[in-house]
């Protein structure tokens, strides 16, 4: 069995998973972001909404270009393997700096945190997340092995979000819960997640060598490189896919610390919350993902769990202000989402084959910063109008956290969790329901050998 056919060891396995709970300490702490910039460094809700609105323009424009980047990357590492090493210090320091905002006019305030915010996600993390991302192509072909790494990398990546949203809060009550407080929390995230990084690029390596894709990369022009994403309609759906799984973590993300702190008056209450979903999330997939895709496949298994989602949160909304309910909201939606969050990106890496049967080019970096960008985009969106129904609501923002807020302000934070989930499930049914690539993968897989045997794409 050649080398990118070859199953992969656990080792490896973890290797890589472990590079995404890395970056999750970032992305884990860009959930709670909002609530830290409202709520002790006092920025008001529109400002942080208007600067998440804009960097999401230059981040879908880094994303694309960071694309054909890994696309001309050609070092001794591979094309993205070497992304991970080059960007491991920056993002380390990234996360520290987009909390040390400066107590001063809201002008150098909104210019602060948009210049931090764009290092932290426009550059460092996306220098880093889409190569990474792309690896998973690059390292098989076997579509049940990139299925496994996606399953891996799910079970593993939301430890980091778990340290820095679980444990965020209540150390930064221990370390004097203050702004200072965050700053040094974020320092010790810095260190774990660097630390993951590296020992994730030493352990992946870039397998897949195709070599008439070797002598063809550098005769693609944008155009056709271009041409052949957007005629590629299960990378849209790969894309759609990733875009309402960030959709959704951003609205429990943003709300769910308001809903714990102004409907129960406790907002530790958050920290418990998250850590019992994602906990149930990990189970879930650790213990039954893989043997859900060996049954029924990415796609049937996806919109099984996607339709425990949908009934789960009807169920909820019958009694929304009742605590147990929103406990039960977490569970059902752990239970329901893990099946889908961990084949996420095989829908990508499956996307990639697809591309380059339909349009005789093989993209992976441009599959995956594509994808991204519809990721960023809706994720930006979604944070802007979230705090911009927040702000139209009459939010107070404060850095002391002891404003009692308005009926209006507690009415918006309550229909915002009710309502906007069910958004996003009707959209993955939609997805879902439309998806046929599992079926067609065998015999698409058959002719991509036949063509390469003959040096062709």
């Amino acid at each position: 069995m050649s080398t990118e056919n070859a199953q992969l060891s656990w080792k490896t396995r973890i290797a890589y998973g472990l590079g995404d709970t890395a970056q999750n300490v970032v992305w884990g702490a860009m959930g709670i972001l909002t609530f830290f910039y409202t709520d002790y460094a006092g920025i008001d809700p529109a400002i942080v909404g208007l600067v998440m609105l804009l960097s999401r323009c230059f981040d879908g424009f880094s994303d694309v270009v960071m694309g054909f980047l890994v696309e001309k990357t050609h070092s001794k590492w591979g094309k993205s393997r070497p992304w991970i090493l080059w960007m491991s210090i920056p993002f380390a320091v990234s996360i520290i700096l987009i909390y040390t905002v400066p107590q001063t006019t809201s002008a150098l305030q909104f210019a602060y945190i948009f210049v931090t915010y764009n290092f932290c996600t426009t550059f460092c993390y996306t220098a880093l997340n889409l190569p990474y991302g792309s690896l998973s192509a690059m390292m098989t072909r076997l579509s049940k092995e990139r299925d496994m790494l996606s399953i891996t990398r799910m079970c593993l990546s939301p430890w980091g979000r778990i340290l820095s949203v679980s444990a965020t809060l209540p150390l930064v009550k221990v370390f004097g819960d203050s702004q200072m407080a965050w700053v040094e929390v974020m320092s010790l995230w810095a260190v774990v997640g660097l630390a993951l990084l590296i020992f994730c690029f030493r352990n992946c390596e870039e397998t897949v060598v195709i070599e008439a894709r070797e002598k063809a990369d550098e005769k693609v022009p944008v155009k056709r490189a271009l041409k052949g994403l957007a005629v590629n309609k299960y990378f849209w759906a790969g894309m759609t896919i990733w875009m309402m799984q960030n959709v959704i973590f951003t609205v429990t993300g943003t709300i769910l610390p308001y809903y714990c702190k102004y409907i129960f008056n406790n907002d530790s209450l958050y920290s418990g919350l998250y850590l019992l979903e994602t906990l149930v999330t990990i189970g879930v997939m650790a213990l039954f993902s893989p043997k859900l895709l060996q049954r029924f496949g990415k796609r049937n298994m996806s919109l099984g769990g996607v339709l425990i989602c949908l009934v789960g949160h009807l169920i909820f909304l019958l009694n929304p202000e009742d605590f147990n309910m929103l406990v039960f909201s977490c569970v059902i939606r752990g239970i329901g989402f893990a099946p889908i969050q961990s084949v996420i990106f095989g829908f990508l890496g499956d996307a990639v084959e697809y591309g380059q049967w339909k349009s005789h080019l093989r993209q992976e970096g441009l599959v995956f910063s594509g994808g991204s960008v519809g990721t960023k985009v809706g994720t930006g969106l979604t944070s802007a109008i979230l705090t911009g129904l927040l702000s139209y609501a009459g939010y107070v923002a404060t850095a002391t956290g002891s404003v009692a807020q308005t009926p209006a302000v507690i009415s918006m934070i309550m229909s915002i969790y009710m309502y906007a989930p069910l958004v996003v499930w009707g959209v993955l049914i939609v997805v879902l329901v439309n998806y046929k690539l599992d079926k067609e993968y065998p015999a698409i897989m058959q002719e991509l050998v036949h063509r390469e045997a003959l040096g062709q794409m």
